[in-house]
C-alpha cells in the first residue's frame, strides 16, 4: 500500500476529507521525525514504539572490490511492533 493509498483508506474509514487526512499524516511524519532526532521515543500504545538505535562503527567489505572499507558509527531509526499489533498480524 503506498502513502496515498493509505491516505484514501483512512479518509474513507474516518469519514474526513483526503486532504485533512494527508495534513494529518504530514504532521505525524514531522512529530516522529523531531522527536527522534532529538534522541527521543515515541510510543504508540497498541501499535508499537520508534527509537533511535546507535550502531557502532565496523569493518565491512565492497562487494564489487572486495576491499576492507570501514563503516562508521551512526544513529539509526528502528521500529519496534507493540503486543496487540503483533498478536493481530500472528492471527
Amino acid at each position: 500500500m503506498k502513502k496515498q493509498d493509505f491516505i484514501k483508506a483512512v479518509a474513507a474509514d474516518a469519514g474526513l476529507s483526503q486532504d485533512a487526512v494527508a495534513k494529518v499524516l504530514g504532521a505525524q511524519i514531522d512529530i516522529i521525525t523531531a522527536q527522534l532526532k532529538k534522541g527521543g521515543e515515541v510510543n504508540i500504545t497498541g501499535f508499537g514504539a520508534f527509537k533511535v538505535a546507535n550502531r557502532a562503527a565496523r569493518n565491512g567489505v565492497n562487494p564489487r572490490t572486495r576491499e576492507s572499507i570501514k563503516i562508521p558509527a551512526m544513529k539509526s531509526p528502528v521500529f519496534r511492533a507493540g503486543k496487540t499489533l503483533k498478536e493481530a498480524v500472528r492471527g
